[in-house]
């Protein structure tokens, strides 16, 4: 089973930084997950979302004050920074913080310390690092708001691979993720490597939104959605709650047969999100028994914020076997 470091080893390094990816890589993890969006000069970098207001100190720099915009994204009003109003030379000058300093208030003491990494930035590491450890490890990026994009005359799917081909990614290198079914079916036809269908537990794709396409993301995984997914993708990553609800007072419940039903039309299954954190946990359950329990179905793969935690709870048993 593939451990995929979410944002990188996120639950110890702020998300999206060169340390937190560095620390996924050295704790084992096989797959590095940078979030895509682009700059104005059409660079891809790696942040969760394009607005940075959160996840930068753009707020204190007072030569971009009269950037502070409020713009409409997927539907919804935003207020604050966003990166493609910004030349990748102006990022620069930016300094990375933890997104949820209350949540993980040791992340902080690692703020300010490290700029907004490229994509290319994100490969050479992962190239370095497993040249360095001596085990393979590959990114699965996710294009952020791919509609929105195209909009701007950013169309994220030809810049990511015009990035594949000029850095010569091999399929067993890189994997590449969208929200947006429109995306990946643009992506088919431009590149070989593995796609990634992600499925949100709740609404229904923005690109069917824009285009009055009436299907959510629970008709998605019916079995003529999976059929129709297997055309173009090659993994289906759910949300965890679509493949082991939780019950009313929040313990896991049964699982459902997503997974059974994904893998009957070839796609593997890569869950996501795992946290270590309590407030992220099923009422009693520890993280290690949750990922048991999901492991259990036979996943393909994980996203974790704590790569460690992931390895000990599903590889460390087996290779004492």
């Amino acid at each position: 089973m593939l451990v995929i470091a979410h944002r990188g080893a996120s639950g110890y390094r702020p998300e999206h930084t060169p340390a937190a990816y560095r620390l996924a890589a050295a704790q084992g993890a096989d797959y590095l997950e940078p979030d895509l969006v682009a700059t104005l000069d059409g660079a891809l970098v790696c942040r969760h979302e394009n607005e940075i207001s959160s996840t930068t100190d753009v707020a204190e720099h007072p030569v971009f004050a009269d950037r502070k915009i409020t713009k409409i994204v997927d539907g919804t009003a935003v207020t604050g920074w966003f990166v493609e109003d910004f030349t990748l030379a102006e990022l620069r000058t930016l300094r990375a913080r933890e997104r949820m300093p209350a949540l993980r208030a040791n992340n902080t003491a690692y703020d300010g310390l490290e700029a907004i990494p490229t994509f290319d930035e994100v490969v050479e590491l992962a190239r370095r690092e497993s040249a360095r450890l001596g085990h393979p490890i590959g990114v699965i990026p996710e294009i952020k708001h791919p509609a929105y994009f195209r909009r701007l005359g950013l169309p994220l799917e030809e810049l990511l691979t015009e990035r594949i081909l000029a850095l010569g990614l091999r399929d067993d290198e890189v994997m590449v993720q969208s929200f947006e079914p429109t995306s990946l079916r643009r992506l088919s036809v431009m590149t070989r490597v593995p796609l990634v269908q992600l499925i949100d537990s709740e609404s229904a794709p923005n690109d069917f939104l824009r285009t009055g396409d009436g299907r959510t993301y629970a008709d998605l995984i019916e079995p003529a959605g999976l059929r129709e997914i297997a055309t173009y993708a090659h993994v289906l990553a759910p949300h965890k709650d679509l493949v082991i609800p939780r019950t009313a007072d929040g313990c896991l419940g049964e699982p459902t047969r997503l997974v059974e039903q994904a893998q009957r039309v070839g796609l593997a299954v890569q869950v996501w999100t795992f946290r270590a954190e309590r407030r992220f946990l099923p009422t009693a359950t520890d993280y290690s028994t949750e990922l048991k329990r999901f492991a259990a179905l036979g996943l393909q793969g994980v996203f974790a914020d704590h790569p460690d935690q992931a390895l000990a709870a599903l590889r460390w048993p087996a290779l004492k076997v």
